[in-house]
């Protein structure tokens, strides 16, 4: 098998946007619309890469097109190299305007009730142009769009298990989270309760691949008990708040976002520790990118604001 030449001389910018577009839309014709070319034109630029790579990129359905496994690879790179080109056109516009920049944001919950927030506006007052998107979800689903470049940082609690040598971690702040009920919930007024007792109940749960899914099965494998089989698993807040708070559903929250609920009156904490969800608050970020301005300013915002 011939060797692969040189990418960064045989590839263009236009041969990996092409790539991307076909990867994101799913067929040649959708991804000629998108980016204002002909299918025959985008044909033959894939063509080219194929040619260069020495492989078929996309496996040719009934459907559209699937990638390759070389294709996936070449895909993911390609995602990389173009996000950076957005950093840089951003940069340049920072440097021009002093105030503005654009930041992708992926936050936890954990972190999505005050951390966030405060750091967000206390950076706005000085950089009043500053555009952010923030992206909730759990940690573990808001990675792939870190390691593709659509996210510039996440924020939240880290995971458990290693996550790659890819991702840079850095702590902020320990967090742990309680069981939350409703206010005046009947479970309130028992003078003893442990997990076994709450087996039946029903609960709001994370997804089960999630690594907060994995912590509350052990906290209930650790006191022998049989984890929770009546239960709604999703990571949608305000779906959550509304089972908790008018179907007398068990959920598990932040203490930071639990705090804020009890403060208004809306839920109660049951007196139960669960040392399994002790977990740190962090930043993850890609090694291999270099971050902007202003995601370096709203980083230093985060860290100021665990430390205070």
């Amino acid at each position: 098998m011939a060797p692969i030449p040189r990418l960064e001389t045989h590839l263009s910018l236009r041969h990996l946007s092409l790539i991307d577009a076909i990867a994101h839309e799913g067929t040649l014709l959708a991804a000629a619309q998108t980016i204002g070319l002909t299918q025959s034109a985008v044909t033959k630029a894939l063509q080219e890469a194929e040619a260069v790579i020495g492989a078929r990129l996309f496996d040719r359905t009934n459907r559209g097109v699937s990638p390759t496994a070389e294709g996936r690879v070449l895909i993911a790179h390609a995602r990389l190299v173009l996000s950076q080109l957005r950093h840089a056109g951003q940069e340049l516009e920072d440097l021009r305007s002093g105030a503005g920049g654009r930041v992708a944001v992926g936050v936890s919950v954990s972190a999505a009730v005050r951390m966030l927030p405060e750091a967000i506006a206390a950076v706005r007052r000085t950089r009043p142009n500053l555009a952010i998107t923030v992206k909730e979800g759990t940690t573990d689903v808001l990675l792939p769009d870190l390691r593709q470049g659509d996210l510039d940082l996440i924020v939240g609690r880290l995971p458990a298990f290693s996550v790659g040598g890819d991702i840079a971690e850095e702590i902020l702040c320990d967090d742990h989270a309680r069981i939350v009920v409703r206010a005046g919930h009947p479970l309130l007024a028992r003078r003893r309760l442990s997990l076994a007792d709450l087996a039946h109940e029903p609960w709001i749960l994370p997804r089960r691949e999630t690594s907060l899914r994995r912590q509350i099965d052990e906290a209930f494998r650790i006191e022998n008990a049989a984890a929770p089989a009546n239960c709604v698993e999703s990571v949608s807040f305000l779906t959550n708040r509304a089972l908790v708070l008018g179907a007398d559903h068990l959920a598990v929250w932040p203490v930071q976002l639990a705090r804020f609920e009890i403060d208004l009156g809306n839920v109660a904490a049951l007196p139960i520790d669960l040392p399994t969800m002790r977990q740190p608050i962090g930043i993850c970020t890609l090694r291999a990118t270099r971050l902007s301005p202003a995601a370096e300013t709203l980083i230093t915002q985060l860290r100021q604001l665990a430390d205070s």
